[in-house]
């Protein structure tokens, strides 16, 4: 346009020396260009010296943005800091989101895409997790805190109460049928280890006249016999015998101190047990192994498990009013508290990185952020200039 407006200007100039007849409408032609050319060659110069020396001479004044890089920086940290990370703002933001609603319509409707990122890289980090932590230092940690748990916990009144809906609801029935039966096939496995008791408490003279065998294989039939009644007959007076014997440990172990104790030391001393130690080690190394396998296998049912988690997690957050109020007002919470405790220092790591930029580099970035722009402002100062020298001839004109 300078190269246009300058061309112009001469033609014009020419043509009112040559054609007198036409220098008023020239005159015009010839004030616009020429204040045109004033008004781009004005606004080249104050955008450029925006960003550098204009025509590379160090006039006072121009290369402002390289100058005041770092009070820019300082600017632009101090307007960050007012109108976005304080506490008011956030809170006021936060409070026209529902957070919990936009995350559970995330978690419901993208099957795919982002979603199965989402997913893989939750099962990934997983693996990595697991990997990345010492086994025997994690489930030394996992393990005292499972016994610290239950060095808490006292056990025996939790058993007694266990033991006495057992017996209420009638659920233990099938376990001492289990026990009977398990009692016989032992009795049967070990039959003649018991006639060999038998027959070493016998005196000689029952050895001698082979009474011992005859006694043995009585005792051995009495009981068969016991166990079969006591397993076929739900009446049978055994079973009501063992149901007050576990009625009356049950209450003993929720109101004698004494048995409380007892149940305590078992407990202490089964948690302290080395053998018990290693055997959890072992149980939580397979644990491990396992949840690294399935994390990494893409055939493997932990990302469909995952999938349909975080689906009934997203239906949650959709369907429950009360939830979403929960997790909106922690996460607004968080937001506030975070940019209590960490807006300073957010705003001073932009400060500090714009001010850490060279020179160049905060000019081109500002400069290509706003360069077609300039463009305009060039253009407009050339057009506007131009009517503005029009404006003026017409007033000279007339005067």
């Amino acid at each position: 346009m300078l190269v246009l407006m300058a061309a112009v200007f001469t033609a014009s100039h020419m043509l009112m020396g040559a054609y007198p007849e036409w220098s008023t409408g020239l005159g015009y032609v010839n004030a616009f260009a020429e204040a045109a050319m004033v008004g781009g060659l004005a606004d080249w110069f104050a955008v450029t010296a925006l960003f550098r020396h204009p025509l590379g001479v160090p006039i006072p004044h121009t290369a402002i943005i390289p100058k005041k890089k770092d009070r820019i920086a300082d600017t632009m940290a101090q307007f960050l800091r007012e109108n976005f990370l304080t506490p008011s703002v956030v809170a006021r933001r936060m409070r026209r989101m529902n957070v919990a609603a936009s995350a559970g319509q995330f978690l419901v409707n993208r099957e795919g895409g982002e979603r199965s990122r989402f997913m893989g890289g939750g099962a990934e980090l997983i693996a990595e997790v697991l990997e990345s932590l010492d086994p025997e230092r994690l489930g030394l940690r996992v393990r005292a805190g499972l016994a610290g748990q239950l060095g808490k916990v006292e056990l025996a009144p939790l058993l007694g109460g266990m033991l006495e809906n057992l017996i209420a609801d009638g659920r233990h029935r099938p376990l001492l049928d289990g026990l009977i039966r398990w009692a016989g096939l032992t009795l049967e496995d070990n039959e003649e280890a018991v006639r060999e008791i038998i027959r070493s408490r016998a005196n000689s003279v029952l050895r001698w006249t082979g009474l011992d065998s005859r006694i043995s294989s009585s005792v051995l039939d009495g009981v068969y016999r016991l166990l079969a009644e006591v397993l076929i007959d739900p009446d049978h007076p055994m079973r009501g015998k063992i149901d007050a014997a576990l009625i009356k440990l049950a209450t003993q172990l929720k109101t004698d101190p004494e048995m409380q104790a007892k149940v305590e030391a078992v407990k202490m001393d089964l948690l302290e047990n080395p053998a018990l130690a290693d055997w959890w080690m072992g149980v939580w190394e397979r644990i491990r192994r396992s949840l690294i396998a399935r994390a990494r296998d893409p055939q493997s049912q932990l990302g469909g498990e995952m999938r349909e988690a975080a689906r009934e997690i997203g239906l949650a957050l959709q369907a429950d009013p009360r939830l979403q109020a929960q997790i909106n007002r922690f996460a607004r919470r968080t937001a506030v508290g975070m940019t209590s405790r960490y807006g300073a220092q957010i705003v001073a790591l932009v400060s500090e990185t714009v001010k850490r930029w060279d020179a160049g580099t905060v000019t081109d970035r500002i400069e290509s952020a706003v360069g077609r722009d300039l463009q305009f402002i060039r253009i407009n100062g050339t057009l506007v200039g131009g009517l503005v020298g029009i404006t003026l001839h017409a007033i000279v004109e007339v005067i």
